[in-house]
């Protein structure tokens, strides 16, 4: 019986190079989208799937993280003095639990790999997720985020998680790629992985998108593993390390992925969140519209 996945590693060390100069002073993972930061919709759906214990793997200049789930006393005084009930309701309830965050560094890039490795201390002896904060998700037709769904699969099947989804075979050279040993519908074990194949050479159409259940072992293969691509420690060639003596599963998740680490996925996201709100969806539907009425 596999144990209960209780904590989620958020790695947000990254510079966020892609949506520059929105990142040169502000953490992408602080921009909004909506009316809440990129790294806020990934702790709802870490919250919604029942994680308890959110880590967070930082860098410099990422203390603005750390403030925003923390208690802000000016804000929220001047808030109740003015009878803000709704906003004030609001600031309480997206707050942590005292103890329930915990902040690590990683101190230079190395990569996602490193990145996960450097919770390790403060995960311990327990399996527990890793959320990519850059992909944020919104449910499908199962009406649970993509987390969920993953920590379902893993009560089912113990093991690995790795949630997947199609893409455009011409598109499989620029994402983590799995290939499928036995398929069980909407889960699968997982036969191989392969990072970024050369057009034409994909193993399946189902990429790797963001979410991940993972054994602890992965600690000590991510502590002795060669750098791969880019010079960086890689997550992908440690899970295909573990994979040797582990079991992976992979879930197609089915519902919507928004990569707000691209500046065309950020609007993209803003505008699936947006539509998605019933306070704003409405409103903001009949001004889309206008809008493309007259492109």
């Amino acid at each position: 019986m596999s144990k209960r996945v209780r904590k989620a590693v958020f790695p947000v060390a990254g510079l966020g190079t892609r949506v520059l100069p929105a990142t040169k002073a502000v953490p992408k993972e602080m921009l909004t989208v909506v009316d809440r930061p990129v790294l806020q919709h990934a702790v709802e759906e870490a919250r919604e799937a029942g994680i308890e214990h959110f880590v967070f793997v930082t860098g410099r200049n990422k203390a603005m993280i750390e403030d925003h789930f923390d208690m802000a006393y000016e804000l929220e005084d001047t808030l109740q003095k003015r009878g803000k009930v709704k906003e004030y309701s609001e600031l309480m309830a997206d707050l942590p639990a005292a103890g329930a965050t915990s902040f690590t560094r990683q101190q230079a890039p190395l990569g996602l790999g490193h990145a996960v490795w450097c919770a390790r201390d403060i995960i311990g002896d327990e399996p527990f997720a890793v959320i990519l904060p850059d992909m944020i998700t919104l449910p499908g037709a199962r009406k649970t985020r993509c987390l969920a769904q993953c920590l379902e699969a893993h009560e089912k099947h113990g093991g690995n998680i790795i949630a997947v989804e199609e893409v455009p075979p011409e598109d499989t050279h620029m994402y983590g790629v799995v290939s499928v040993a036995q398929d069980f519908g909407q889960t699968f074990e997982i036969g191989g992985m392969v990072e970024k194949p050369a057009k034409g050479t994909a193993p399946s159409n189902l990429i790797i998108s963001g979410r991940y259940v993972l054994e602890p072992e992965i600690f000590k293969i991510l502590e002795t593993i060669e750098k791969g691509a880019g010079g960086e420690i890689q997550l992908t060639d440690g899970m295909k390390k573990l994979s040797e003596s582990q079991k992976f599963f992979g879930v197609r998740f089915d519902g919507r992925t928004c990569d707000t680490g691209s500046k065309l996925g950020f609007l993209m996201a803003n505008v699936h969140f947006a539509m998605e709100r019933s306070d704003l969806g409405p409103a903001f539907k009949a001004e889309l519209k206008k809008i493309l009425a007259g492109l």
